[in-house]
Parts: C-alpha cells; structure tokens; sequence
C-alpha cells in the first residue's frame, strides 16, 4: 500500500471526524475515534462509509471457571 503521506495528513473519517491510521497488512485505513476502517484500492483510499468495515466487538468478560462472584 502506497497512499501519499500528504494526503495522508489530511484524511479525516466522514464518519466522525477523527485521523485515521494506516494497517498496512488489512490495506486499510483505521479511525482513531470511532474505528471505521476503509479499504484502499490501488492505493485510493474508498473513503465511504458504506464500504468502510464496522469495528470488531470487544470480546465479552467471563469467568475462567464459569463461577459467579457475589459481593
């Protein structure tokens, strides 16, 4: 992936207006605030937010032995 780092500087999310980081190994851009990533094509960032990737959900806490803690 060989974005220029020009535009680079100036990319903002249309989703919400933070930077964004580069993933060079998901050819991706990645906001920094609401963690939309926008693929790059050819090396055009497709900054839409409807071909952008949702963010993973964080994994959900539980017990190693399944036990409840009570207070």
């Amino acid at each position: 992936m060989n974005v220029d780092a020009t535009l680079l500087e100036i990319l903002v999310c249309p989703a919400c207006r933070a930077k964004l980081s580069v993933d060079e190994d998901a050819s991706e851009l990645v906001c920094n605030g609401c963690g939309l990533a926008y693929p790059v094509h050819d090396d055009i960032p497709v900054m839409l937010i409807d071909e952008a990737r949702r963010p993973d959900p964080p994994p959900q806490a539980s017990d190693a032995d399944g036990s409840a803690q009570t207070g």
